[in-house]
Protein backbone atom coordinates (compact mmCIF):
# COMPACT_ATOMS: atom_id res chain seq x y z
CA UNK A 1 0.00 0.00 0.00
CA UNK A 2 1.64 3.39 -1.40
CA UNK A 3 2.37 5.31 2.35
CA UNK A 4 -0.12 8.69 2.98
CA UNK A 5 2.38 11.77 3.36
CA UNK A 6 2.66 13.66 6.17
CA UNK A 7 -0.61 15.87 7.38
CA UNK A 8 -2.27 17.34 10.38
CA UNK A 9 -5.70 17.59 11.28
CA UNK A 10 -6.18 21.03 12.43
CA UNK A 11 -9.63 21.75 14.79
CA UNK A 12 -10.86 23.57 17.45
CA UNK A 13 -13.90 25.03 18.63
CA UNK A 14 -16.41 28.09 17.46
CA UNK A 15 -14.36 31.09 17.96
CA UNK A 16 -11.11 30.00 18.49
CA UNK A 17 -9.60 31.28 15.67
CA UNK A 18 -8.97 28.36 13.58
CA UNK A 19 -8.82 30.38 9.91
CA UNK A 20 -6.71 32.88 11.44
CA UNK A 21 -4.36 30.11 12.14
CA UNK A 22 -4.57 28.16 8.91
CA UNK A 23 -3.47 31.52 7.44
CA UNK A 24 -0.19 31.67 9.01
CA UNK A 25 0.39 27.98 7.95
CA UNK A 26 -0.29 28.64 4.73
CA UNK A 27 2.13 31.52 4.71
CA UNK A 28 4.81 29.41 5.54
CA UNK A 29 4.41 26.88 2.87
CA UNK A 30 1.69 24.40 4.07
CA UNK A 31 -1.06 23.82 1.72
CA UNK A 32 -4.39 24.25 3.70
CA UNK A 33 -7.48 21.84 2.60
CA UNK A 34 -10.71 23.96 4.33
CA UNK A 35 -13.18 21.14 4.88
CA UNK A 36 -15.82 24.01 5.73
CA UNK A 37 -15.35 26.03 2.31
CA UNK A 38 -15.66 22.58 0.41
CA UNK A 39 -19.26 22.01 2.18
CA UNK A 40 -20.34 25.30 1.08
CA UNK A 41 -19.11 24.89 -2.52
CA UNK A 42 -21.32 21.34 -2.20
CA UNK A 43 -23.90 23.52 -1.33
CA UNK A 44 -23.64 26.52 -3.11
CA UNK A 45 -26.54 27.18 -6.02
CA UNK A 46 -26.25 23.75 -8.10
CA UNK A 47 -23.48 22.69 -6.14
CA UNK A 48 -23.29 18.73 -6.11
CA UNK A 49 -24.93 17.91 -3.15
CA UNK A 50 -27.72 19.90 -3.76
CA UNK A 51 -29.80 17.20 -5.63
CA UNK A 52 -29.37 14.51 -2.83
CA UNK A 53 -30.37 17.43 -0.39
CA UNK A 54 -33.75 18.88 -2.36
CA UNK A 55 -34.58 14.78 -2.34
CA UNK A 56 -34.30 13.91 1.23
CA UNK A 57 -35.53 17.08 2.19
CA UNK A 58 -37.90 18.78 -0.36
CA UNK A 59 -37.30 21.55 -2.62
CA UNK A 60 -38.06 24.08 0.07
CA UNK A 61 -34.86 23.89 1.41
CA UNK A 62 -33.20 24.93 -1.51
CA UNK A 63 -33.21 29.16 -2.30
CA UNK A 64 -34.06 31.01 -5.64
CA UNK A 65 -30.70 30.77 -6.37
CA UNK A 66 -30.65 26.68 -6.35
CA UNK A 67 -28.59 26.99 -2.87
CA UNK A 68 -29.10 24.92 -0.24
CA UNK A 69 -31.53 27.38 2.89
CA UNK A 70 -28.69 27.70 5.31
CA UNK A 71 -30.95 29.37 7.88
CA UNK A 72 -34.20 26.57 7.52
CA UNK A 73 -31.85 23.76 7.77
CA UNK A 74 -29.94 25.52 10.52
CA UNK A 75 -33.07 25.51 12.30
CA UNK A 76 -34.58 21.90 11.14
CA UNK A 77 -30.86 20.01 12.52
CA UNK A 78 -30.74 21.78 15.94
CA UNK A 79 -34.29 20.83 16.50
CA UNK A 80 -34.11 16.99 15.29
CA UNK A 81 -31.24 14.54 15.65
CA UNK A 82 -32.55 12.43 12.95
CA UNK A 83 -32.79 14.89 9.92
CA UNK A 84 -28.91 16.51 11.54
CA UNK A 85 -28.21 12.74 10.65
CA UNK A 86 -29.12 12.40 7.36
CA UNK A 87 -27.80 15.41 6.34
CA UNK A 88 -24.48 14.51 7.37
CA UNK A 89 -24.56 11.36 5.51
CA UNK A 90 -25.12 13.30 2.11
CA UNK A 91 -22.89 15.46 3.55
CA UNK A 92 -19.56 14.18 5.16
CA UNK A 93 -18.73 11.36 2.45
CA UNK A 94 -18.52 13.56 -0.36
CA UNK A 95 -16.44 16.19 2.00
CA UNK A 96 -14.46 13.37 3.02
CA UNK A 97 -13.72 12.52 -0.47
CA UNK A 98 -13.21 15.74 -1.97
CA UNK A 99 -10.84 16.89 0.73
CA UNK A 100 -8.63 13.27 0.04
CA UNK A 101 -8.49 14.36 -3.52
CA UNK A 102 -7.60 18.46 -2.74
CA UNK A 103 -4.51 16.92 0.49
CA UNK A 104 -3.36 14.50 -2.92
CA UNK A 105 -2.92 17.21 -5.02
CA UNK A 106 -1.26 19.63 -2.89
CA UNK A 107 1.56 21.11 -3.53
CA UNK A 108 3.21 22.29 -0.22
CA UNK A 109 5.28 21.27 2.15
CA UNK A 110 3.09 19.32 3.96
CA UNK A 111 -0.85 19.70 4.04
CA UNK A 112 -3.13 20.56 6.87
CA UNK A 113 -6.67 19.54 6.56
CA UNK A 114 -8.96 22.47 8.91
CA UNK A 115 -11.90 20.43 10.00
CA UNK A 116 -14.18 22.06 12.73
CA UNK A 117 -15.88 18.66 14.13
CA UNK A 118 -12.45 16.54 13.25
CA UNK A 119 -13.08 14.84 16.60
CA UNK A 120 -16.76 14.57 16.51
CA UNK A 121 -16.11 12.72 13.37
CA UNK A 122 -14.83 9.53 14.55
CA UNK A 123 -13.08 8.88 11.10
CA UNK A 124 -10.86 11.71 10.50
CA UNK A 125 -8.25 11.47 13.34
CA UNK A 126 -7.12 8.09 11.19
CA UNK A 127 -6.52 9.77 8.06
CA UNK A 128 -3.90 12.56 9.72
CA UNK A 129 -0.33 11.87 11.01
CA UNK A 130 -0.79 14.56 13.93
CA UNK A 131 -3.59 16.77 15.55
CA UNK A 132 -3.48 19.92 16.11
CA UNK A 133 -6.20 21.63 18.38
CA UNK A 134 -6.30 25.81 18.83
CA UNK A 135 -7.62 26.45 21.95
CA UNK A 136 -9.17 29.68 23.69
CA UNK A 137 -11.26 30.18 27.62
CA UNK A 138 -14.78 29.34 26.73
CA UNK A 139 -15.47 33.06 27.70
CA UNK A 140 -13.27 34.48 24.59
CA UNK A 141 -15.11 31.97 22.08
CA UNK A 142 -18.09 33.17 23.11
CA UNK A 143 -17.40 36.51 22.68
CA UNK A 144 -15.88 36.89 19.40
CA UNK A 145 -18.92 34.87 17.89
CA UNK A 146 -21.33 37.17 19.40
CA UNK A 147 -19.25 40.05 18.17
CA UNK A 148 -18.11 38.25 14.51
CA UNK A 149 -21.74 36.31 14.00
CA UNK A 150 -24.09 39.23 15.71
CA UNK A 151 -25.27 35.64 17.53
CA UNK A 152 -26.75 35.72 21.40
CA UNK A 153 -25.08 34.04 23.73
CA UNK A 154 -27.35 31.63 24.13
CA UNK A 155 -27.37 30.24 20.60
CA UNK A 156 -23.49 30.12 21.05
CA UNK A 157 -23.68 28.32 23.89
CA UNK A 158 -26.22 26.27 22.09
CA UNK A 159 -23.74 25.15 18.61
CA UNK A 160 -20.83 24.80 21.58
CA UNK A 161 -23.14 22.31 23.57
CA UNK A 162 -22.87 20.16 19.38
CA UNK A 163 -18.99 20.34 19.81
CA UNK A 164 -16.68 18.10 21.94
CA UNK A 165 -15.90 20.04 25.22
CA UNK A 166 -12.70 21.98 25.32
CA UNK A 167 -11.31 19.32 27.66
CA UNK A 168 -11.70 16.65 25.60
CA UNK A 169 -10.62 18.39 22.45
CA UNK A 170 -6.84 18.78 24.38
CA UNK A 171 -6.81 15.38 25.29
CA UNK A 172 -7.17 14.28 22.11
CA UNK A 173 -4.34 16.60 20.34
CA UNK A 174 -0.87 15.79 19.78
CA UNK A 175 -0.03 19.50 19.68
CA UNK A 176 -2.03 23.08 20.59
CA UNK A 177 -1.58 26.53 20.04
CA UNK A 178 -2.98 29.14 22.60
CA UNK A 179 -4.97 31.74 20.59
CA UNK A 180 -6.17 34.06 23.32
CA UNK A 181 -4.38 37.23 22.43
CA UNK A 182 -3.15 38.56 18.94
CA UNK A 183 -1.06 37.62 16.03
CA UNK A 184 2.56 38.47 18.06
CA UNK A 185 1.34 35.47 20.50
CA UNK A 186 0.65 33.47 17.41
CA UNK A 187 3.93 33.47 15.39
CA UNK A 188 6.15 32.14 17.88
CA UNK A 189 3.71 29.14 18.45
CA UNK A 190 3.45 28.72 14.58
CA UNK A 191 6.94 29.45 13.50
CA UNK A 192 7.67 26.22 16.24
CA UNK A 193 5.10 24.00 15.14
CA UNK A 194 5.64 25.10 11.08
CA UNK A 195 9.70 23.80 11.99
CA UNK A 196 8.96 20.66 13.74
CA UNK A 197 5.80 19.62 10.80
CA UNK A 198 8.44 20.30 8.51
CA UNK A 199 11.20 17.79 10.11
CA UNK A 200 8.22 15.18 10.70
CA UNK A 201 7.35 15.47 6.64
CA UNK A 202 10.78 14.86 5.60
CA UNK A 203 10.90 11.53 8.15
CA UNK A 204 7.72 10.22 6.76
CA UNK A 205 9.25 10.21 3.90
CA UNK A 206 12.20 8.77 5.02
CA UNK A 207 9.91 6.06 7.16
CA UNK A 208 6.77 6.52 6.18
CA UNK A 209 5.52 3.66 8.61
CA UNK A 210 6.91 5.53 11.70
CA UNK A 211 4.12 6.57 14.03
CA UNK A 212 4.88 10.92 15.02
Amino acid sequence: MEALPFSVGLTGGIGCGKTTVADLFAERGATIVDTDAIAHSMTAPYGPAMPAIVAAFGPEFADASGAMDRARMRALVFSDAAAKARLEAILHPRIRDAALAAGAAATGCYVIYAVPLLIESGTWRARVTRLLAVDCPEEVQIARVMARNNLPEAQVRAIMATQVSRAQRLAAADDVIINNAGIADLTPQIDRLHNLYLAFSQRTAIMPSQRL
